[in-house]
């Protein structure tokens, strides 16, 4: 008996990986059938989600859930419109400029770099700084040359963009007033022992990571934004922007985001490069060591390893949106198996000694 059922756990493990690899390549063809609009739904769901809070809160001062949702989907909308009147031109001409004057910035760090290679070569050291420069100073150049040619579409790609935001508004508006309704069918729909732990794994897991995530960036962006501006660093609101996006995506999001600016930085002044470097890093590490812990906790209970593979699984399936879902969806995933998992040990104990129970 031992090796059958040896040789039959063999061979589910055996076949459970080309399963799984099928089942996840199934599920990257269909998102990118249907790209736009699981990311119209899915961003919808998520501020949704977001404005969820605020509605409970006016409906606490004696509001009615459709009253509730009105008021702040206008003010998300005032908000919105607001940023875009103040904010998005100020980044979208910062932007333009930094485009601009990387080639300059180019050929300034290769004077840098010219004489750094003299003095390597005058000691015989085995370097060739000069070629390695020359290389990247052209897959720089090469990605530059193309932003010109994607620039004649902006206007079609910002009437675009506005018909996206509107249908995202309109979807959060119905999902705030009817989604409880629909989420609560689709769960009945599970079987109990799977449904609810499904269901109190993904309230726990996107409430956590997600609300806390985006606090976490907020928090980060508006404290850089004077920092930068006290440093004279240029570009200050794009930068602090860029750093802050960059936060959202975890474990490796902070030192991508962090890097890239600093390496932008270094082509044009070494020495500010290293004081915003070191500025962003101890914020980002006030952040990560004050206040994620008392936000998230321990919410996925996921190896670091594990972190990593679901957001590369993620990129892969969804591009920046999937980095976004990944993890809060992989702490579903174990909170829920880890549920089940206890559930069904509790039914074993109770069933194997129930008179034990019965006298407690």
């Amino acid at each position: 008996m031992r090796p059958s059922a040896n040789l039959q756990r063999l061979l589910v493990l055996g076949l459970s990986g080309p399963i799984v690899a099928l089942n996840v390549w199934l599920v990257t063809q269909v998102f990118r059938y249907f790209e736009g609009l699981i990311t119209i739904l899915v961003a919808a769901a998520i501020l949704a989600f977001l404005l969820n809070y605020p509605v409970r809160l006016f409906q606490r001062a004696e509001l009615t859930r459709s009253q509730a949702v009105t008021f702040v989907l206008l003010v998300t909308v005032a908000l919105l419109a607001f940023l875009g009147i103040t904010v998005v031109p100020i980044i979208t001409e910062q932007t333009a400029q930094l485009f601009a004057k990387i080639p300059g910035w180019l050929e300034a760090s290769a004077d840098n770099i010219r004489t750094l290679d003299n003095w390597a070569k005058a000691r015989n050291l085995p370097l060739d700084l000069l070629a390695f420069s020359e290389r990247i100073n052209d897959q720089i150049l090469s990605q530059l040359e193309t932003l010109p040619k994607q620039a004649l579409d902006l206007a079609i790609i910002t009437l675009s963009g506005l018909i996206t935001v509107t249908l995202i508004l309109v979807l959060a508006f119905y999902m705030l007033l009817y989604g409880q309704q629909l989420w609560r069918g689709s769960i009945n729909l599970l079987p109990a022992q799977y449904g609810i732990p499904l269901r109190d794994s993904l309230e726990l897991n996107f409430h956590n990571f997600v609300v806390s995530q985006i606090l976490l960036a907020a928090f980060m962006g508006l404290a850089l934004v004077p920092i930068f501006l006290a440093l004279q660093v240029p570009f200050a609101l794009l930068f602090a922007v860029l750093i802050a996006i960059a936060e959202v995506i975890p474990l490796v999001g902070p030192t991508l985001g962090i890097g890239l600016v600093g390496v932008l930085l270094l082509l044009q002044n070494p020495w500010l490069a290293v004081q915003v470097t070191i500025s962003a890093t101890v914020l980002q590490q006030i952040r990560d060591n004050v206040l994620a812990p008392k936000m998230l906790g321990d919410i996925t209970g996921l190896n670091p390893i594990w972190i990593f593979i679901a957001l590369l699984m993620g990129l892969q399936i969804a591009g920046f949106l999937g980095v976004i879902v990944a993890v809060p969806i992989a702490g579903t995933i174990k909170g829920t198996l880890d549920a089940v998992r206890n559930n069904q040990l509790l039914l074993k104990q109770h069933q194997s000694n129930p008179t034990e129970e019965l006298s407690q």
